[in-house]
């Protein structure tokens, strides 16, 4: 195999500041779990979608809100059986869901049977025929559900689905003329409003505190369906699945997360905006799952030096890194390097954002998708499919950033059989495969790693290393436009040679 050595490219990439979110074949399908095959009563929900009325004067007290609040806010105790319960893991140390404090994950080594465990949590009623909406991780591989209720009634509750990707869940009582929250339009929040949490921390009882929203649209990790609210009113273990309300007594969130060092509340928690819980809890109940559209495109952020190197006049939009082969934007004409800017209309700011609205569009769907194409703008008509089984949204690392990487000091080489089988590389990506990068180049800094196979330099096709050694030599400028491919799929990175002395 012939091995060739690059020039000095230092290919620096400014990492993608978000997701560069590869989307397998597309966007991501979820099914929910389904409790049985029972007929569900249609939702009856209350929505108020006016904005809420701003005034700068805070009032003096609360009371009023939360005394037409707390009769909708219960309790949730779950019985499940040990070392099923996946609230107290996480993939991220310093993001817990609050669940109970009797919800740990405890085993008994002495012993061969697997222990009963018992979790606590709240959740909030949203008809007054007894639905109740709670997280996904409260209700989670659940034996038992029982509800208490503000006036002291408990209930055996029955789970009607649940969505792990947006973390909610569904379950119902058998109940009448039940006190059910209001839900307002959770668009219409704004950052700087004022917000009460409702839940039963710690199981010490319901209990209510104060913040405002601190931020909009937050995602902590490219595998689920996120568009938290953050706030930061106390919330800690126990609140999960409480209510985030207005100051007009409207959920606009069911709170779910925390972002903490020390398992308690450091003013950062997260809520499920009302918006997004609607159509989950609609589909759970008509099709005891959710189905999410899939349009078949591998998508990213664009960074300022992304944005130049495309010559675009912003860093708004979802570059498109990779498109899969038969897939509705395949068909639709989509290609690599497109710039979706619009979604029916609809202005596109991010690519998780992109990704959260084509998976609330219901699969057989059209959408319109607006694109810059090399400057110009183009629309293509998309009709959404459902995702194929096993694929599945991630984000290239934990903090959605990509591993891709750029050329310093990097060794290349042709794909032949054996490197193909070994690294699984597909028969159709064509390309120059990394066999080394230099630790102190800029490559190296950029996140270029062996095993990655370079497929363009500044938007010219690369077939093998001869060719990946030319294109360098023509590169012109200290930035060059890379695409590369990796496990993950394809995607676009911008190297800065300017960066190395």
């Amino acid at each position: 195999m012939t091995r060739k050595s690059l020039k000095p490219l230092a290919l620096s990439v400014l990492l993608l500041g978000g997701a560069a979110l590869s989307l397998a074949t597309g966007f991501a399908l979820n099914s929910g779990e389904k409790s049985n095959g029972t007929q569900n009563a249609p939702l009856n929900v209350q929505v108020d979608n006016n904005p809420l009325t701003r005034d700068v004067k805070e009032a003096s007290s609360f009371a009023p809100i939360v005394k037409k609040v707390a009769p909708s806010v219960v309790k949730i105790f779950v019985t499940m059986k040990g070392g099923n319960n996946s609230l107290t893991d996480s993939d991220n140390d310093f993001f817990h869901h609050f669940f109970g404090e009797d919800g740990s994950n405890k085993t008994n080594p002495g012993r061969l049977h697997v222990p009963t465990e018992h979790g606590l949590g709240s959740g909030v009623i949203i008809s007054p025929d007894g639905y109740i909406l709670t997280n996904n991780h409260v209700v989670n591989n659940a034996s038992e559900i029982h509800v208490a209720l503000n006036d002291g009634r408990q209930f055996t509750a029955k789970l009607i689905g649940s969505d792990p990707k947006t973390d909610v869940a569904l379950i119902r009582i058998k109940a009448e003329n039940l006190p059910a929250v209001t839900l307002a339009d959770s668009d219409k929040i704004e950052v700087g409003d004022v917000v009460l949490a409702i839940g039963n921390p710690f199981g010490i009882g319901q209990t209510v505190t104060k913040g405002i929203v601190s931020a909009k649209d937050r995602t902590t990790s490219g595998e689920m369906d996120e568009d938290f609210i953050q706030t930061d009113a106390a919330i800690n273990p126990g609140n999960s699945g409480g209510a985030l309300v207005d100051t007009e007594g409207r959920l606009v969130g069911i709170n779910s997360a925390i972002l903490t060092h020390s398992g308690g509340n450091q003013g950062i928690g997260f809520a499920v905006p009302s918006n997004l819980c609607r159509w989950v809890m609609d589909s759970l109940v008509k099709n005891g799952r959710v189905d999410r559209g899939f349009m078949g495109v591998m998508i990213q952020n664009l960074t300022p030096d992304l944005a130049t190197a495309f010559k675009l006049d912003r860093t708004t939009g979802a570059l498109v890194g990779d498109v899969s082969p038969g897939s509705p934007a395949d068909k639709a004409g989509l290609k690599s390097g497109d710039v979706i800017t619009q979604l029916n209309g609809q202005p596109i700011e991010d690519a998780s954002q992109l990704k959260l609205r084509v998976a609330e569009s219901a699969p057989g769907s059209k959408v319109q998708i607006g694109v810059n194409r090399n400057g110009e703008s183009k629309t293509f008509d998309v009709t959404l499919t459902d995702l194929p089984e096993n694929k599945v949204v991630k984000s290239d690392d934990e903090n959605g950033n990509t591993k891709s990487e750029a050329l310093a000091g990097v060794g290349v080489a042709d794909l032949d059989q054996n490197t193909r089988a070994e690294l699984k590389i597909p028969a159709q990506v064509q390309g120059a495969v990394i066999t080394e990068v230099a630790p102190d180049s800029a490559a190296y800094q950029a996140g270029l790693r062996t095993g990655d196979v370079i497929t363009e330099l500044n938007r010219m096709p690369v077939k093998n290393a001869q060719d990946a050694v030319a294109d360098t030599e023509k590169s012109a400028g200290n930035q060059t436009l890379v695409k590369i491919w990796t496990k993950g799929g394809s995607h676009y990175l911008t190297v800065d040679e300017s960066s190395q002395s």
